[in-house]
């Protein structure tokens, strides 16, 4: 089979102008080059491709380096892996890429079950068999006259068409119990089922998720966070009981499935407008999704899963945060605008904004996003030098009388600049 015109018509103009360039170069050389895995499986689906695969049945390194040496950019290799980064010369580079990754062909084995494997180079045979599910171990020819050439070796394009997931091998899962997430994650994406026989080989391997380091388990719960359907992939991660394992305080309860339902519709801040929320304030969906399953646990719970997944500092003291703010958040009902600010200011914003967005009683999630969009940045017009310069101590009385002004602004006791400098003057007199 061949997949030429799906190439043509899928990948952007950019996109293609890059592989062409580089099969080329791959033909010139001698050296076969493969698009591989999952780009070949979106390209088969219909999907969006973000990332080209690329394997080289060589040196992949040698590749980069005649490539940046004939069209510019610069290469970073990693022989360790027979993989090379191309960071691409400004007339190559698109909108989502500045760099594409070449990588040899390579066999994989693992010295112990779910070990990280070693790696050795190796032929185009060996790179399609060390992959984990067959929907994944397709590839697509691309130098020279092949170009557009499918190798389906162990029966991919059958079970992309019946919408199958099945593991490569019976000891899939021990030398990575990690494709036991991946499996879930896929088979939810794109609505397929598991093979009965790849379903078979998790019990066997579900005592080893516990070898898992915390970076390896922790990536595949952020990739699933980052899926439109997480809800559904965690709900069944908990059927299959893929999820205690990992600590027995990692649960999916319904109410945690409800607050996770429309999380793709909800991505983080983006219903608010640039000018107010910074760059640095956008969270990536994956913590969003830590947040809004694990706010009704305990800090004491909360703590007890970061031993284990080692959360990001910014992350761990958000998920305590919204662990409090889940407990006492009907407090806020029937609060001036400046009590709410004078609570919530003490907390992550990340906390904040996952709060409100699973609050069910709609005053508290008001108060939570009137803070976030408007009431955060509430000042007075006043400022510590305009109070010196009414003869006023520098001191404590500096931010008592600006808080004051500023909760009046907040509650509306001011509305003008004229009633904010009378209410100075009182507060002075």
């Amino acid at each position: 089979m061949n997949l030429k015109s799906q190439l043509e018509s899928s990948l952007t103009s950019d996109q293609l102008r890059i592989l062409r360039l580089i099969a080329d170069e791959a033909s010139q050389t001698g050296l076969p080059l493969y698009i591989v895995g999952g780009s070949v499986r979106d390209l088969i689906l219909g999907a969006a491709i973000k990332d080209l695969d690329l394997t080289v049945e060589g040196d992949a390194i040698a590749l980069a380096r005649v490539l940046a040496k004939r069209h510019g950019g610069r290469v970073t290799p990693h022989s360790k892996f027979g993989t090379a980064k191309w960071f691409l010369p400004k007339e190559l580079r698109t909108e989502t890429s500045e760099t594409l990754d070449l990588i040899s062909a390579r066999s994989e084995t693992y010295k112990h079950p779910a070990a990280l494997p070693t790696v050795k180079p190796g032929s185009m045979d060996d790179d399609i068999r060390r992959r984990d599910f067959t929907i994944n171990a397709l590839a697509v020819r691309l130098d020279g006259a092949n170009f557009g050439e499918l190798r389906d070796d162990l029966g991919g394009m059958d079970d992309l068409k019946r919408g199958i997931v099945r593991a490569l091998h019976a000891r899939s899962f021990i030398d990575d119990p990690t494709r036991m997430y991946r499996a879930v994650r896929y088979a939810e994406r794109y609505g397929f089922k598991i093979a009965e026989e790849t379903l078979a080989l998790i019990p066997a391997a579900r005592p080893l998720i516990e070898k898992l380091s915390a970076q390896r388990i922790r990536r595949e719960l952020d990739l699933i966070l980052e899926e439109w359907n997480a809800a559904a992939v965690l709900a069944r991660l908990a059927d299959l009981n893929l999820l205690r394992p990992i600590h027995p305080e990692l649960t999916f309860d319904p109410s945690m499935q409800e607050r996770l339902a429309n999380l793709h519709t909800y991505r983080g801040l983006q219903h608010l407008s640039p000018r107010n929320v910074t760059e640095g304030e956008r969270m990536r969906n994956s913590d969003l999704g830590w947040l809004l399953w694990l706010m009704s646990l305990s800090q004491e719970q909360v703590s007890a899963l970061n031993d284990r997944l080692h959360f990001t500092a910014d992350l761990l003291a958000s998920l305590f945060a919204v662990s409090n703010l889940y407990v006492v958040q009907t407090s806020f009902v029937g609060l001036k605008p400046s009590q709410c600010v004078e609570r919530l200011e003490s907390y992550p914003i990340a906390a904040v904004e996952a709060a409100g967005y699973a609050a069910n009683d709609p005053r508290v999630k008001e108060c939570f996003d009137e803070y976030i969009s408007k009431w955060r940045y509430i000042k007075p017009h006043t400022t510590g030098n305009d109070l010196k310069t009414l003869g006023v101590e520098p001191g404590p009385q500096y931010a008592v009388v600006l808080c004051r002004l500023r909760n009046a602004w907040l509650d509306g006791e001011v509305k003008t600049d004229e009633e904010e400098k009378s209410l100075l003057r009182d507060l002075l007199a």
